[in-house]
């Protein structure tokens, strides 16, 4: 899958990029690297104060998208009220799926994580590392979330939170 067909990505719009979440491309300018002229999508991650150049021409091969539509935010929510399925793996290989899933940029896939790490008050302890999976997963969520929804990461944040509090206590 050799596609480089730029992307129509503007300045100041939203995206995903998947190994790290929600951006807002600044600009698109440029460069010259080794000899060659390179124009490239500036992308700001500012919760990450990072910056990312990415060549327009091979953003469709890297996975960045736009952001999810309000119908697939809604699929993930109901995603979240699913029952979590853990599988019996060893918790290193389950680990490395739901990195997978994380860094894929699917905004179902990350809903899925966040469910299944998802621990009520009254279920045991999460281990270190699944609780990192899970803050991670859960942080990607309510941005892209927020994003879609005009910016409010607070209101994404406690929408995500009460659809899970509504499962545990179903």
């Amino acid at each position: 899958m050799t596609k480089t067909k730029k992307l129509d990505f503007r300045p100041n719009e939203f995206v995903v990029y998947p190994a790290h979440g929600v951006g807002q491309i600044i600009s698109i300018e440029e460069q010259e690297i080794a000899g060659m002229s390179l124009e490239l999508f500036v992308i700001s991650f500012e919760k990450d104060k990072m910056t990312l150049r990415v060549p327009t021409n091979k953003a469709t091969e890297v996975g960045m998208r736009s952001l999810s539509s309000p119908d697939v935010v809604d699929h993930a929510m109901r995603t979240l009220k699913g029952k979590a399925k853990v599988k019996r793996a060893m918790w290193s290989r389950r680990a490395q799926e739901y990195e997978q899933k994380i860094n894929s940029g699917d905004l179902i896939a990350i809903a899925e994580v966040v469910r299944d790490l998802h621990r009520a008050d009254d279920q045991r302890e999460q281990s270190y590392s699944e609780r990192q999976l899970y803050e991670a997963a859960l942080e990607r969520l309510t941005r892209e979330i927020a994003a879609v929804a005009d910016g409010d990461e607070l209101a994404a944040a406690r929408q995500v939170d009460a659809v899970l509090v509504s499962r545990a206590a179903a």
